[in-house]
């Protein structure tokens, strides 16, 4: 059987992907699942090694993370200026490879949906290549419902399967936050998997992302 995999997108950069990843990841790996992550594409961050921390797994850092550049800049420009053309196709091939050594395998996204990966194809085109469910992280801040539903209606429009929402809470001043999330049930049209609290390590966030996970492995 293979692995439950789901694509982990965000509806912009600095959203808290790694974070919702990680989590998702350590909470399986707690309830005795084998777990693996994948950043396919990273640019001037270490979130591949957070998603390994979280994940136990000793995969090789080529298959964790293929395309991994230093500057922090779109994926676009840090490829051409490496000189490097981000294959889909061996993203693809090694994620089948992960599918086969565990039960669940989260892929992380870099930047928003249509991030650049090169001057014709984007992480949406990463993802539909991937055909796994789309989880959308959501960060709650100011300009999350236009951010949301843009980012909604681009994976539909993508021919990529919309898996559930994610909300994060990144700003700890967001205002209105209670009227922001009913709004944004509507949009989605369901409501949050999780709502990650600011903070972690309190009981009730971990429930949060245990009930996350229960309804992502019973699909």
């Amino acid at each position: 059987m293979s692995a439950a995999t789901y694509f982990i997108a965000g509806t912009d950069t600095g959203v808290g992907k790694t974070r919702v990843t990680a989590a998702l990841l350590a909470a399986g790996r707690e309830q005795g699942l084998t777990v693996a992550g994948m950043k396919p594409v990273a640019a001037g961050s270490d979130d591949a090694r957070q998603l390994a921390s979280a994940s136990g797994q000793a995969t090789a850092y080529e298959d964790l993370n293929p395309y991994c550049f230093k500057e922090a800049v779109s994926p676009h420009i840090a490829a051409d200026r490496a000189k490097i053309v981000i294959d889909i196709d061996k993203i693809a091939a090694i994620s089948r490879r992960l599918q086969a050594g565990c039960d669940l395998l989260l892929i992380e996204g870099a930047g928003g949906w249509h991030a650049p990966i090169s001057a014709q194809e984007s992480m949406a085109d990463i993802a539909r290549a991937l055909a796994s469910p789309v989880i959308l992280v959501v960060g709650l801040r100011l300009g999350c419902l236009s951010h949301a539903r843009l980012t909604l209606e681009a994976i539909e429009r993508s021919d990529c399967r919309f898996g559930g929402w994610i909300a994060n809470q990144i700003d700890p001043e967001f205002e209105l936050q209670a009227e922001n999330l009913a709004t944004l049930r509507q949009l989605m049209r369901a409501a949050p998997l999780a709502i990650m609290p600011y903070a972690l390590g309190r009981t009730h966030d971990a429930a949060q992302v245990r009930a996350a996970l229960r309804l992502l492995l019973s699909r």
